[in-house]
């Protein structure tokens, strides 16, 4: 897998702002607001210049798709801006959340980061997409930070306007493949036969070669497909190979594990002893519930997260936002992975504008507070968080990747639980193993 560099973007809106705060406008500067269709003195990003204006953001995730699907993302924005609102605001300022689908469509994906940018969003916080190629060009292009991605893309860990809060599928599988070496005899990936999905295998067999184990077969599989009866019964027979050791097939397919579990269920039957893992994300109790709990196909099974099990008490904050603000809504599950990364980026932004002590609002000040060292804390929920473009993962390719703990939860009675205790830090595994 390659991690692809961005060459940094000259940020004109906040190159203007600069000028006309100072009083001065250069030769090139003039130039440079001649081509803005705005014009000079309306620069996108700049809601909440004023202590009575509201500040704008932007929540993206593709719902009701074919392929997977994060409802829950953009419906608790907007409920933890109508909970932040009803409690003073954000340092005494109304928060005005943009929700956006992005239909998992690289076309969709650019019009919500251009639609940001119009409606002059300060920041883009807890979102989903896996085409990062396409909306980072006009984030980039305005100035306007990311914060709190999902962590599906490589482009979210090496962009400068990225503040990523998780350690995304990188830690996730690095993680469980080191769990996995511990456990395990051969070992079966089954992922998208996408973009995204081609950067799974090389990080499973990071934490699988760390743990001393072969790398993993790799089976790709139909993002969007309806009967995975073909795929479910080649994992399971190259999983099969070893008498002396129990083998693991590991389904990472998002919303369509489900799906896939159906039909390595009924082919299981011939292969009682090969286990399941995976990452949090493709599966939560939920997922557990509804395939059998203790009587199904997880019972036992390893599944890597960024964060404390959903019973743990470091989620009550999010939980009192769900019961003022969302009861009711199904679509906000406390125990979804997503739900969990936009209340951490929210968290991350308020007190980002909270450090401004009063000042404007603005892109560029939002992206000069986090570039300036700013270190905010989640309750407990991850390490403390600072972003440095140069990181200790800049020589494999992710200088953004500030946090690589992960939690390793598994299986038991039916219930998702923690195995270990605290967080598993991964950021030696994916530094020898050289990933990328």
């Amino acid at each position: 897998m390659t991690g692809r560099r961005r060459t940094p973007r000259t940020f004109l809106p906040g190159l203007l702002t600069r000028h006309l705060t100072s009083g001065v406008l250069t030769a090139g500067a003039l130039v440079a607001c001649a081509s803005l269709v705005t014009g000079c003195g309306v620069v996108p990003g700049t809601t909440g210049g004023s202590r009575d204006d509201p500040i704008t953001v932007m929540t993206w995730a593709p719902e009701g798709t074919k392929a997977t699907n994060k409802p829950g993302m953009p419906a608790f924005a907007r409920a933890y801006a109508r909970w932040v609102n009803a409690n003073g605001g954000i340092d005494g300022r109304k928060l005005n959340v943009l929700t956006c689908n992005d239909h998992n469509d690289a076309v969709d994906a650019a019009k919500c980061a251009r639609r940001a940018a119009k409606e002059n969003a300060v920041a883009v916080v807890g979102s989903y997409s896996q085409h990062a190629d396409s909306f980072f060009p006009p984030l980039e292009g305005e100035g306007i930070p990311y914060i709190g991605g999902y962590g599906i893309t490589n482009e979210e860990f090496t962009s400068p306007l990225s503040y990523p809060v998780n350690g995304g599928q990188p830690a996730l599988l690095a993680g469980l493949g080191s769990a996995l070496a511990e456990s395990c005899g051969p070992v079966t990936l089954v992922r998208p036969d996408t973009i995204a999905g081609d950067q799974l295998p090389a990080l499973l067999d990071s934490g699988l070669q760390a743990g001393g184990h072969r790398t993993a077969d790799d089976h790709r599989a139909a993002e969007d497909a309806t009967d995975y009866d073909g795929q479910s019964r080649r994992a399971l027979e190259a999983t099969a190979t070893d008498p002396a050791r129990t083998g693991c097939v590991v389904p990472a397919l998002g919303d369509r594990t489900g799906t896939f579990m159906d039909f390595f269920r009924r082919a299981r039957a011939d292969y009682p002893d090969v286990r399941t893992a995976t990452v949090l994300g493709s599966v939560d109790q939920t997922t557990i519930d509804a395939t059998g709990g203790a009587s199904g196909p997880y019972e036992g099974s390893y599944i890597t997260g960024w964060y404390p099990v959903a019973g743990d008490p470091r989620w009550d904050g999010m939980k009192e936002v769900i019961r003022e603000e969302a009861f009711g809504d199904n679509r906000i599950d406390p125990a979804d992975a997503g739900v969990q990364t936009t209340w951490i980026a929210y968290t991350v932004f308020r007190q980002i504008v909270e450090s401004l002590g009063g000042g404007e609002v603005t892109a560029d000040t939002v992206r000069r507070a986090l570039d300036g060292g700013l270190q905010v804390t989640t309750g407990g929920l991850t390490p403390k968080l600072r972003w440095r473009f140069q990181d200790k993962l800049a020589s494999v390719g992710f200088p953004r990747l500030v946090n690589a703990n992960v939690t390793l939860q598994v299986v038991r009675q039916g219930r998702l639980v923690a195995a270990r205790k605290g967080f598993v830090d991964v950021t030696r595994t994916l530094r020898d193993a050289n990933v990328v």
